[in-house]
């Protein structure tokens, strides 16, 4: 059986299109990009973990919080982040995708280690509004933390290792420690 997708040619034409279907996929440079569903429960969990310590410590009264079920509109299309941490604003409560992210955050994963450090760093640091992109490992307490400077460009990004450490979220006002972060996380 053949299923004829219709012309997508926006961004906005693949969110329409997108929402409520089963299954994962972005929107990459005009193409349809299926993702991987059913990640382990380690990626999981630290995803959870995540969007839990930054609902706590962030003002909620500014910022939105959100998983991988909300998109970033990136110069190339759409993508969904792990996590992901914007302006709270009364028009965006139904959209289906941020133009303004503050925070993008990815939980590495073997498939996904290439774009996480690739493309999607180059998508995301190339948003105006975004003060930080932070890929962390599932399989030990690393985080790599890419920050806006205060010339306004991203440099490389700086990695930052072990349960007794923490990453500063100058944009955002807070640190991050990664025994908060990766707590029961084997």
């Amino acid at each position: 059986m053949n299923i004829q997708t219709p012309a997508i040619k926006s961004v906005e034409d693949f969110l329409r299109w997108n929402e409520g279907r089963e299954g994962k996929r972005e929107f990459v440079s005009g193409r349809i990009v299926e993702m991987m569903t059913g990640g382990t429960e380690r990626h999981a969990e630290l995803m959870m973990q995540l969007g839990f310590v930054l609902k706590t410590v962030l003002d909620q009264s500014r910022f939105v919080v959100t998983g991988s079920d909300y998109a970033v509109k990136t110069p190339l299309g759409v993508r969904y982040p792990d996590v992901l941490v914007t302006p709270r604003e009364a028009s965006s409560a139904i959209s289906l995708a941020s133009a303004r992210p503050i925070l993008v955050a990815e939980i590495l994963s073997p498939s996904s280690l290439a774009t996480d450090f690739g493309e999607k760093a180059q998508e995301y640091t190339a948003l105006d509004s975004l003060h930080h992109y932070l890929v962390l490992s599932q399989d030990e307490p690393r985080v790599w933390l890419w920050s806006r400077g205060e010339d306004g460009a991203f440099g490389k990004p700086e990695m930052t290792a072990g349960r007794e450490e923490a990453i500063e979220l100058k944009g955002l006002g807070i640190a991050l420690a990664l025994a908060e972060l990766y707590r029961g996380i084997a």
